[in-house]
């Protein structure tokens, strides 16, 4: 038979660590919040031998330098009082990669969505009410606001070789009469523009008889254009609200009062649109006015504006009050008319937009 090779007893070394732990000496004290390290691998288990063995008394006590065969040095020199554990820090950026409180500029593009000054739109509600859903894929609705947008720009580039460059940066959209889809065309042309590239869109509600163009976009009404031409003291791009649509913000119509129209056509009117104009060399200002044969406040607006864009009813508005409304906005040279709420007829050529609307002009 072959021999069988004695087993080796443990050493005096190996039978002390099962009884101390060495390793406590050079152990991180443990610190307040911070995880415990993951366990170590288990060692092999020892048989202890058929006979007990003394294990020499070792006085704790007196141990107080590192252990042999570690270096002082081996240990970095960290103090957890001076740097709490697990704290996040932004010391590690370099500068001129962090937002600076004046970078507004930066803090208001699509790029950074989400902050407290950037008013939410509701996508949800343009849905239901059948407006353009910024983001969303491309309808009909959206092709139809494509050519008549193109219109407005192509007129906006003649005026500025004209030399009117002010006026060319402005639109007024309005209707000869009541619920003909004027604020859904506003809205809607607004969301259009601000999807080209190198426009920023700023649309004003100037209806101060009936505002709707905040409560269309889901967003709540504030101070705007009436409260900065009441006060002088009032920076009226202060109270423009920057939306988290890109290049889309909007200029609620304010504080209502009795003597809107003369405060509408003084001469405060004109320093407050040369205000936003010169705020953003890029930005085309889109007024939505009141019915020109509803309220006179149309007809002072046409006077700031290189082009006007009435939304004319197929179904209701008559040739005579077309007539009438485009003769109260002879102060514009250049009026357009967009034919709202026309019968689609498979086939056939379709100007303007269409869709079923509802007695106030909207779906």
């Amino acid at each position: 038979m072959k021999s069988t090779r004695p087993r080796r007893e443990p050493s005096l070394l190996e039978r002390a660590a099962n009884v101390y732990d060495f390793q406590s000496y050079v152990r991180v004290p443990e610190v307040r919040d911070v995880p415990a390290a993951p366990p170590m691998a288990e060692e092999p288990e020892w048989t202890p031998p058929a006979r007990p063995v003394e294990v020499p008394t070792i006085d704790t006590a007196s141990i107080d330098t590192v252990p042999p065969g570690l270096m002082a040095h081996d240990e970095p020199e960290f103090s957890y009082a001076d740097h709490p554990p697990f704290e996040p820090s932004l010391s590690g950026i370099p500068a001129e990669f962090l937002a600076q409180p004046g970078d507004d500029e930066f803090l208001a593009t699509e790029y950074s969505p989400g902050f407290s000054d950037v008013a939410m739109v509701d996508r949800a509600m343009l849905a239901e009410n059948g407006m353009i859903v910024p983001g969303a894929p491309i309808g009909p609705l959206a092709e139809e606001f494509r050519l008549v947008k193109r219109q407005l720009i192509i007129t906006s580039q003649r005026l500025v070789e004209g030399g009117d460059e002010d006026k060319a940066r402005v639109v007024l959209v309005c209707s000869a009469r009541p619920q003909d889809g004027k604020t859904f065309c506003s809205v809607n042309l607004a969301l259009s523009l601000a999807a080209e590239r190198d426009t920023e869109v700023l649309l004003i509600d100037a209806d101060v008889a009936k505002p709707d163009v905040l409560g269309r976009l889901g967003l709540s009404e504030g101070p705007g254009l009436l409260d900065a031409l009441v006060d002088g003291s009032i920076d009226v791009e202060s109270l423009v609200m920057r939306t988290d649509v890109p290049h889309l913000a909007v200029l609620p119509c304010g504080t209502r009062t009795a003597n809107d129209t003369e405060l509408l056509a003084s001469a405060r009117t004109r320093a407050v649109v040369q205000r936003l104009l010169s705020a953003n060399p890029r930005r085309l200002v889109i007024f939505d006015s009141p019915p020109v044969l509803a309220a006179s406040p149309a007809s002072v607006l046409a006077m700031l504006a290189g082009q006007v864009m009435m939304v004319v009813r197929a179904d209701r508005t008559p040739e005579s009050e077309v007539t009438a409304a485009v003769a109260l906005l002879d102060a514009c040279d250049h009026i357009q008319l967009v034919l709202n709420s026309v019968a689609f007829v498979p086939g056939s050529r379709r100007f303007g937009y269409y869709g079923k609307y509802g007695k106030d002009g909207a779906p």
